[in-house]
């Protein structure tokens, strides 16, 4: 039985780590699960969360402390943090999510390597937030790849993916959760293989990586010049965080989910001469907004202190005319064939 160190930070990486526990909703085993034990886990420090800024652990530590294992969070991996990890003896450490980047002396402990379960099908969306852009770039699929860690960023040889889908309503919130359990069946198929020195690992096509980068409360920017369809995805790629938003009345009005407007809908509406934000009025479904090529529909709305609500009923109290026009701002870039050069510190 392969004795696994998880290093982790996000609710993402919970579904697996039940699976590694044995814990899979029905009280038995999952089938492949029997092939590793956790031994320990590796989590950030308790942070500030929320509006009272109230320091509180993540999920993967109240996780591990519900189920008896130890819980290291070094707010820098140090050199009696090697020591430490040594001494678990891991045949395999596991990592998703962590946020330390891992010198060469801590990729080298496990007996079988250090694992990344990325949350992309590299080698596209190689960074820090390939969930959102994926989605914003207008993907209609992602997954999560099994790869080897290396030095350079998810560029280690993969051994194997798992795909999952990206709905035309699909938020970050969504993709997240299909995500969270694409890696169960993942890890079913592989560490038996890798148990037994029978999990190949091929390089990635680098020709073909492309970079994404942590994101920030200015990229929920909107430009109503783009297309509709670039807009939906890409206020559907980052919700529920950084969320984009529009002014209105001098006030920011968070957007937190949209589509295209059928065609249908388009050529009733259709005015060759409104300008790109221009409000053309709503339907059953949502606010209906002039762009660059096409309608865009917004289906979910909150203003500021308030719920995120469907557009009908966010209308009803905060009515916005036919003829507004809300302002345009410039959107900055999400993805590149580059790495995105780290921010100074």
């Amino acid at each position: 039985m392969l004795r696994v160190v998880f290093m982790g930070s996000d609710a993402i990486a919970l579904p697996l780590l039940d699976w590694l526990a044995h814990s899979t909703g029905s009280g038995q085993a999952g089938e492949g699960s029997r092939h590793a034990q956790l031994v320990a886990v590796y989590t950030q420090p308790d942070r500030a969360v929320g509006r009272g800024q109230k320091v509180q652990p993540n999920a993967i530590k109240l996780w591990a402390q519900a189920h008896g294992l130890p819980v290291h969070q070094p707010v820098k991996l140090t050199p009696d943090d090697l020591a430490q990890l040594k001494g678990y003896a891991p045949d395999l450490t596991l990592v998703m999510a962590y946020g330390h980047i891992l010198r060469q002396n801590f990729i080298d402990v496990p007996r079988l390597g250090t694992l990344n379960l990325h949350a992309s099908l590299l080698p596209k969306y190689r960074g820090a937030s390939p969930i959102q852009t994926a989605i914003a770039n207008g993907e209609s699929e992602t997954g999560v790849t099994l790869m080897r860690i290396v030095l350079a960023l998810d560029a280690g040889p993969a051994a194997a993916a798992e795909r999952v889908t990206i709905a035309p309503l699909d938020t970050a919130t969504e993709v997240e959760a299909k995500l969270a359990r694409a890696c169960v069946p993942l890890l079913a198929r592989t560490l038996s293989k890798l148990a037994a020195g029978a999990l190949a690992f091929t390089e990635q096509e680098h020709g073909a990586a492309t970079y994404c980068r942590k994101l920030e409360k200015s990229d929920g920017a909107l430009d109503f010049a783009a297309p509709a369809a670039a807009l939906a995805a890409r206020i559907n790629g980052l919700m529920p965080w950084p969320a984009c938003s529009v002014e209105f009345n001098g006030q920011p009005i968070k957007l937190g989910l949209a589509d295209p407007a059928p065609a249908e809908t388009c050529h009733v509406l259709s005015d060759k001469s409104a300008l790109p934000g221009t409000v053309l009025g709503a339907d059953a479904e949502g606010l209906l907004v002039a762009t660059g090529q096409g309608v865009l529909r917004l289906r979910r709305l909150q203003r500021p202190g308030g719920k995120m609500l469907p557009a009908a009923e966010f209308l009803r109290g905060l009515p916005i005319a036919a003829g507004t026009v809300l302002p345009s701002r410039p959107m900055s870039l999400l993805v590149a064939r580059e790495p995105f050069p780290r921010p100074a510190v």
